[in-house]
């Protein structure tokens, strides 16, 4: 006897009507392939991760994540909503990145000084030559391994994070995209109008070469000046640490042994716009994040998204990447971001409130 005709029969001896639950079976099928899905998209993912190593490039993180979200949306939701949400947000960033050469176009004068003189004034020494002074060694430390895992976490953190709020919200989904899609464009603003040189470039150059406010020196490209360039010398504590400022951002992968990840690193370093700190998009997006989840979280998770806002704060300054007064201002953009995604949001759900009265 089928399932239908025994939910038939139970209902008649029951002296009840007689219901028709296809639906049963329906909910089963839909949930036996879901997991299938899942199971095949894990499967892909860790040969992704044996063979062509993490996805740090946003094409292939968000084509895996949308994949993901795919499989775990059968049953549950049209699949076709991965679509319709999730191409916009792709296509918006990669109009960012089409869009981030206007810096090199327009060519505003690049401000060498203004984080050095801030980050002095503030605290009277440089903090980037203050850590590497105290903390840096010869070869990197255990520890570095957290420091480089931080730094490129900003590469996929963010977008997990999206991932997840859509599984659970769509409208917070729509609402997290908003702001970080604002974060985003803005810091492009902030750092194609005052393009500025981070730590680890004015460490190799003197302030008389860049007078006239250059875009790359050919300072930037030379061996470390001696002297330490605009951030003075690196007084190290421990044997054989380096007496100048170095841009350490990857040397953590090397504990692990792990040279492709570092590698990939610096690749893409070097090819990434060298005098774009002002504001720094890694400090902004992750306290973004800390503060739009702040209120969806209980104390346990407020204390872990803010603690991981300072762990890339410290990590940006310590490895040489990015001046206190651009985490300052990235902060700045983050709270501005939520600002204007919570006002528009109350906005629209009034408007929303009298169109229905």
């Amino acid at each position: 006897m089928s399932t239908q005709e025994t939910d038939r029969s139970d209902a008649a001896i029951a002296g009840g009507p007689v219901v028709d639950r296809p639906w049963r079976t329906r909910l089963s099928n839909m949930k036996l392939w879901r997991a299938v899905a899942i199971a095949v998209w894990l499967a892909v993912v860790v040969w992704h991760l044996a063979y062509l190593g993490l996805a740090f490039d946003r094409t292939r993180l968000l084509l895996l994540l949308c994949t993901g979200l795919a499989a775990a949306s059968i049953g549950r939701r049209r699949v076709i909503t991965v679509v319709i949400d999730w191409l916009p947000f792709a296509l918006i960033l990669l109009l960012y990145d089409f869009t981030r050469n206007i810096a090199q176009w327009l060519d505003m004068p690049t401000q060498w000084a203004l984080a050095v003189d801030f980050d002095h004034w503030m605290f009277g020494v440089n903090p980037t030559v203050f850590l590497q002074s105290h903390l840096k060694q010869a070869q990197p430390p255990w520890w570095e391994v957290i420091t480089s895992v931080v730094y490129m976490s900003y590469f996929i953190v963010p977008y997990a994070a999206a991932a997840v709020l859509w599984l659970r919200d769509r409208n917070a989904w729509r609402r997290y995209a908003a702001g970080f899609l604002l974060t985003t464009f803005l810091a492009l603003v902030g750092y194609t109008l005052v393009p500025a040189a981070p730590p680890w470039a004015a460490s190799q150059c003197s302030a008389v070469e860049v007078t006239d406010h250059p875009r790359h020196p050919d300072c930037m490209n030379r061996a470390p000046y001696e002297g330490g360039g605009m951030l003075g010398d690196v007084v190290p504590e421990h044997e054989g640490a380096q007496p100048h400022v170095e841009r350490i951002s990857a040397r953590g992968w090397d504990v692990l042994d792990i040279h492709a990840a570092s590698g990939l690193v610096r690749l893409g370093q070097a090819k990434a716009n060298l005098v774009a700190a002002i504001p720094s998009l890694h400090a902004g997006l992750t306290m973004f994040l800390a503060l739009f989840m702040w209120p969806r979280v209980g104390a346990l998770g407020r204390t872990l998204f803010l603690g991981y806002a300072g762990a890339m704060a410290f990590t940006l300054v310590y490895t040489a990447e990015h001046f206190v007064l651009d985490i300052l201002l990235g902060w700045m953009l983050a709270a501005f971001a939520i600002v204007v995604v919570n006002r528009c949001d109350k906005y629209l759900r009034t408007r929303r409130t009298a169109g229905y009265e």
